[in-house]
């Protein structure tokens, strides 16, 4: 017998040292988030590794498992107590090492594995872990996963058979790099800002930047997991205006940051200017769809509205659908709908086939930024920003929120969103146009205008984001709109960052 779970130990204590400590809310909708030591121990986590174990098992899945950890300073420690318990439930091992989050996916097609475990906090603070799991590649566990996960260690219904085998995987990397850069060198002469915050896209991205034929200047690519000048996240403003500080002092023709375990990236123009993920999309998908006619493509509620109103994207025959936000939402519904890509806010970008396999990979996504500027020699990355219809486009923006109460809140702000429409009431001085609810709210008004309210799938905050294609004073309108709805619940606090 394994001891079931308790929700919540005092740590420098007997019990803290004898029972696995695993807070429920940790399991997130679609991967595990927990503060380490405070929400989870190592038992803890060794009690989740018998649980997936026991899932991947129940799922009829060959047991058989690549894991990874990102560069923290106790991401090996959790990593090594997640594969006791992985091997506890008879589960076979092949453990990639330190690597990005996209190196474990690809682990899984190149060493034929069919199910994954990252141990990352992705680009969460300091103090944070997390597993990213799936067991049917490319995809990622959702909900229904999470929740039979969820159960089973919480109750701790384990099936451990034993009899599970340990192999590490020496140099990895070196596959995953030779697999990226086995392609033809760019013809344009590009100079790229490699920003990486420290982070563990630091020991990789300055290397498969270079041997597309690109002059790397790199930013903060040296390893220090304590993050001392910001938290590598690609959404944070700090980390976007130090990728602006850098092109700008080296004349460079972009800036490509990556998130804490390389599944994201973010772009700053040659003239300094951040270009919100979603954005960047709308470039992407111009230049593919000019490549794959009546192409596909997938993104999140918090993405711009050009995707629809874009003239070149309507030209090009382009399908959109707008779809939840997560890694895994969105990775699934490229593939129901055979998108050619998926696009996030978040900088999360999902290639299939020709560019990819299915899985989102910041440095995927900084190589097609790449062949862009280099199918448009003529044209700078700023011009590329410019060719776009104007927008104006918060940050995503994060109010705290705990994570017993967010969804509530949540559900509350939909229905108010609803009585809206149904009355005829107008919302930021216009009638309400349209609602999108499948993950939150997200509300547009007559004008184009659109404000978006959700919860947080990782953190215990809410998200917001606001746009309209009509002005920068309207944009502000509906960001006070939606924030005045929002002060009605006292439980919602204060944001992260704001316009």
């Amino acid at each position: 017998m394994y001891p079931t779970p308790k929700p919540a130990l005092q740590p420098n204590t007997y019990a803290y040292e004898s029972s696995p400590l695993v807070k429920p809310t940790g399991f997130r909708e679609y991967d595990a988030r927990w503060l380490l030591e405070k929400e989870i121990n190592l038992m803890g986590v060794q009690a989740l590794g018998m649980g997936l174990g026991t899932l991947i098992k129940e799922m009829g899945v060959k047991p058989e498992i690549v894991t990874g950890h990102d560069f923290r300073g106790y991401s090996a420690s959790v990593k090594m107590a997640l594969i006791s318990g992985l091997l506890a439930a008879g589960c076979k091992v092949h453990d990639i090492g330190l690597c990005m989050t996209p190196m474990a996916y690809f682990a899984q097609f190149d060493l034929d594995v069919p199910c994954v475990a990252m141990v990352t906090a992705s680009h969460n603070d300091n103090g944070w872990t997390g597993v990213k799991m799936g067991a049917n590649r490319p995809l990622t566990f959702g909900p229904k996963e999470m929740t039979r996960l969820k159960e089973i260690v919480l109750e701790a219904k384990f099936n451990l058979s034993g009899n599970g085998s340990y192999h590490f995987v020496e140099n990895f990397p070196e596959r995953y790099i030779a697999d990226l850069t086995k392609r033809p060198k760019i013809k344009r002469k590009l100079k790229v800002v490699a920003a990486c915050g420290n982070g563990t896209a630091g020991a990789f991205a300055p290397r498969i930047l270079e041997a597309i034929g690109c002059e790397v200047v790199p930013l903060d690519c040296d390893l220090d997991y304590t993050f001392p000048r910001y938290n590598p996240n690609t959404e944070d403003m700090k980390m976007l205006h130090a990728m602006r500080d850098a092109v700008l002092m080296n004349k460079a023709d972009v800036a490509l940051g990556f998130d804490g375990d390389g599944d994201r990236c973010g772009v700053v123009d040659n003239e300094g200017e951040e270009i919100f993920a979603d954005k960047v999309g709308v470039m992407l998908a111009r230049d593919m769809s000019a490549l794959h006619k009546n192409a596909t493509f997938v993104v999140d509620v918090k993405s711009t509205g050009l995707f629809l109103t874009d003239p070149v994207l309507k030209a090009n025959g382009v399908k959109v659908d707008y779809w939840k936000t997560g890694h895994s939402y969105i990775k699934r519904r490229v593939n129901e709908l055979g998108a050619i890509a998926g696009f996030e806010k978040s900088g999360h970008f999902f290639f299939n086939k020709p560019f990819g396999r299915g899985y989102d990979d910041g440095m995927i996504f900084a190589l097609a930024v790449c062949d862009m500027l280099d199918r448009n020699p003529d044209k700078t990355m700023a011009d590329l920003r410019k060719a776009l219809p104007k927008t104006w486009g918060s940050p995503t923006m994060a109010p705290h929120c705990d994570d017993e109460k967010k969804y509530g809140i949540v559900d509350a702000v939909v229905k108010h969103f609803e009585e809206l429409k149904k009355d005829g009431i107008r919302f930021a001085g216009e009638p309400i146009r349209d609602l999108v609810t499948v993950n939150g709210v997200r509300v547009t008004v007559a004008d184009g205008t659109w404000g978006l309210v959700r919860a947080s799938s990782n953190k215990p905050e809410l998200v917001v984001v606001v746009e309209s294609p009509v002005s920068e004073s309207r944009m502000r309108e509906m960001f006070k709109a939606v924030d005045g709805v929002l002060r009605k619940h006292p439980e919602v606090g204060e944001y992260n960052q704001t316009i």
